[in-house]
């Protein structure tokens, strides 16, 4: 009698399950602010002044007292000129001041006019000095100053610890100072494909592909994801389809890694050798997800003289295993760099397209935003064909037991937000 079969493991369980054996990596990098692009930050950066530092102008124009222009019209004589990086003196009464934009307000005046709302007059020929300038408009106090500390207080944490860096918060470490800051160490992955059906591109041409044989397209779309989560990727290649083969390559790579990463080999074929392998070094536990596309995913650890290397085995249809990855595998690998947030965001979107039978699986459907705004669905939603990845720009999470119909609001998720 054949044995019962698990009931499959819902994907935000096996997403849980795996956060809880993602403790953050020991061990800090030190990096210039112009080479932390994409890093997790590890201490949070605290301020140690206020931006801007005083009160400046954001507009090009004129400083006055507001007490001094009650009406259109009003002719004052320009008594300095400030311009950004400098500092003027006090503003006196009844004058007003050449200013720049990012120029300090001088003290005593209360308000910018932009130059559009005034005329300069040139001095007569017998006297120096900068001349004189109507005012067209009226000034309200306040108008175009930025006030000081508007963006940065002094003593505010800026960017928290676990914040992955992007260009805006380079700028933002950068503007309070910060030349140097403390990231997490890379995350060192190991990443080999199982099957003896694989060929690398390159070493056959197309028309010499033996029967049976096809290109290993998922190590290149995995590495290219791992890099862009940080990590620092070693290629292990092909390992064969032995099992002496697969215990040799995880042994090497559990020595020097954090994370295995194997694309094929986790289901329960005859001459896949993944699971016996890990097990005969550590422990796996091989689950079968309700997903669609996805469905078998391993996870488990390889004891090593420090700690132990995670493993996760990915299946080898393409879209499986690139989807898969992006659900599980990311998310674990942010944690390991102290992300706390680690979903990617959601969007609601409108079908264009018709899904009619629905499945006992969460779906994850390959679509594309049309120029009505709406989704489009690609034709052939089969775990094998890559093209849909290709073609789209996200997916549609479906509940499972859910149709679809043109017209109905669903859950989008952008590739952009699983790919960075």
């Amino acid at each position: 009698m054949r044995p019962a079969m698990k009931p499959l493991k819902p994907l935000d369980e096996a997403l849980r399950d795996l956060l809880l054996q993602a403790a953050p990596l020991q061990g800090l990098d030190t990096v210039t602010t112009f080479d932390a692009d994409g890093r997790v930050l590890a201490q949070s950066c605290v301020s140690a002044l206020q931006v801007p530092p005083q009160d400046n102008s954001s507009m090009d124009g004129y400083a006055v007292r507001c007490a001094d222009v009650t009406a259109a019209g009003v002719v004052l004589p320009v008594s300095q000129r400030i311009a950004a990086g400098s500092a003027g003196d006090p503003l006196l009464p009844g004058t007003a001041a050449r200013i720049f934009t990012g120029a300090p307000v001088p003290a005593g005046a209360d308000a910018i006019l932009m130059q559009e709302d005034c005329e300069a007059l040139a001095a007569p020929a017998a006297e120096d000095g900068l001349g004189s300038v109507r005012i067209n408009a009226v000034p309200q106090a306040g108008q175009w100053v930025r006030s000081a500390g508007e963006d940065i207080t002094r003593g505010a944490v800026v960017l928290s610890a676990g914040t992955r860096l992007t260009p805006a918060e380079l700028g933002l470490a950068a503007s309070i100072g910060q030349h140097q800051l403390q990231v997490a160490r890379r995350p060192r992955v190991a990443l080999f494909s199982t099957g003896d059906e694989l060929v690398m591109p390159g070493e056959v041409p197309p028309e010499q592909m033996r029967p049976g044989a096809i290109y290993n397209s998922n190590r290149f779309f995995l590495r290219a994801m791992l890099l862009r989560l940080g990590c620092e990727v070693t290629d292990f290649g092909i390992v064969p389809d032995r099992r002496e083969a697969t215990i040799e390559a995880l042994c090497a790579a559990s020595a020097e890694h954090d994370l295995i990463l194997t694309s094929g080999g986790v289901s329960v074929g005859e001459e896949d050798h993944i699971k016996p392998a890990v097990e005969s070094l550590g422990r796996l536990d091989l689950w079968q997800i309700a997903m669609k596309p996805g469905k078998p995913f391993a996870y488990g650890q390889i004891p090593r003289e420090v700690g132990a290397a995670h493993f996760m085995g990915l299946p080898g249809n393409p879209v499986s295993s690139f989807l898969t990855f992006a659900l599980l595998v990311r998310p674990f690998v942010l944690r390991l760099q102290g992300v706390t947030e680690v979903a990617p965001q959601s969007t609601a979107a409108r079908a264009d397209f018709t899904w009619p039978k629905a499945d006992k699986r969460r779906e994850f459907l390959r679509v594309r935003h049309n120029a009505a705004g709406g989704l489009d669905l690609f034709h052939n939603q089969s775990s094998g064909v890559l093209t849909s990845a290709a073609w789209g720009d996200g997916v549609v999470d479906n509940p499972a037991g859910q149709t679809i119909a043109p017209g109905d609001t669903v859950r989008f998720i952008a590739f952009s937000e699983l790919l960075a």
